[in-house]
Formats: structure tokens, sequence, C-alpha cells
């Protein structure tokens, strides 16, 4: 494994991990993966497996144009990995429990009408904001994971 290797993996990752989770994502996956029983369970699978997707038709061209030496198992692994994770995360109940063990129940409110101190209009009633702190910590999970991926593809 070379640094480069991991570096140019970890790019691709990233940059395909930004396209497959704003922009490939469906509204209904984005509304439905998070949700009770079958139809959430089932949306977020259709989300990661797009997702995955995404990552994978970016990664092979830098792959191949850079001449990177990767195996097959470490992209089986490695992309494996960041989708069972980012299915785990997204599944939403998952995320919150976690950022309550951690003690960042307060943060992943943020943003939100469930935070003491969410911002409001002038009316009274909720204003939008541009990100919650549930974001940045889904965010921040699936960063983790593709450095774990990244690291995995470029050393197996």
């Amino acid at each position: 494994m070379t640094a480069a290797t991991f570096a140019a993996v970890f790019v691709a990752l990233y940059v395909g991990h930004t396209v497959g989770d704003h922009w490939v994502q469906t509204h209904h996956q984005a509304c439905a993966k998070g949700g009770p029983g079958w139809a959430g369970r089932l949306a977020c699978g259709r989300h990661v497996a797009t997702l995955t997707l995404t990552k994978a038709v970016v990664l092979v061209p830098v792959v191949l144009v850079l001449g990177l030496e990767v195996g097959l198992l470490g992209l089986v692994l490695g992309l494996g990995v960041d989708a069972v994770s980012h299915y785990w995360a997204d599944r939403r109940s998952t995320l919150k429990r976690l950022a309550d063990v951690c003690g960042k129940r307060e943060f992943y409110e943020l943003g939100t009408p469930d935070h003491a101190a969410h911002p409001v209009t002038a009316t009274g009633a909720p204003a939008a904001t541009l990100g919650t702190g549930a974001y940045a910590l889904d965010q921040s999970w699936h960063m983790l994971w593709l450095l774990a991926a990244a690291l995995l593809i470029a050393a197996v």
C-alpha cells in the first residue's frame, strides 16, 4: 500500500459519497430510510445500494487512470464495510442512540424544533436552518468509515 493509493481512493470515495448521498438519493429514500418496519429498511437499503454503486462508478476510473494497485478483496471489503456502516447510521434511531450515549443529544437536536434554543421566525414558528447537528454527526460518521474503507481498499 502506498500513501498515494490511499489518498486517491479516499478522495474518490469522498466524491462518490457526496454525489451519492445528495444527488443520487431519491426524495423518497431520504424521507423513508429512517422509518419503522420494512418500508424504512427497504428505503435505506435502496439508498445504500445506489450510494455504493455511485462510489464504485467514481472509484473505478480513478483506479484505472492512475494505475492504482487495488485488489478485488480490498474493494469488496472496503465498500462492504462502508455500506454496512452507512446503513446503520441512516436508519437514524441508531445514530441518535449513539449521540445520546456520547452526550451529544443537544448537538444532535441543534437546528431542529426539538432543540431548546431552536431558531424561530418573527411569528414564533420554527425557522429553517441550513443544517442540523444530526446531519453533521451523520456526515462525520460517514467520513470515519470512508477512511476505514480507503485503508482496506488500499491495503488488502
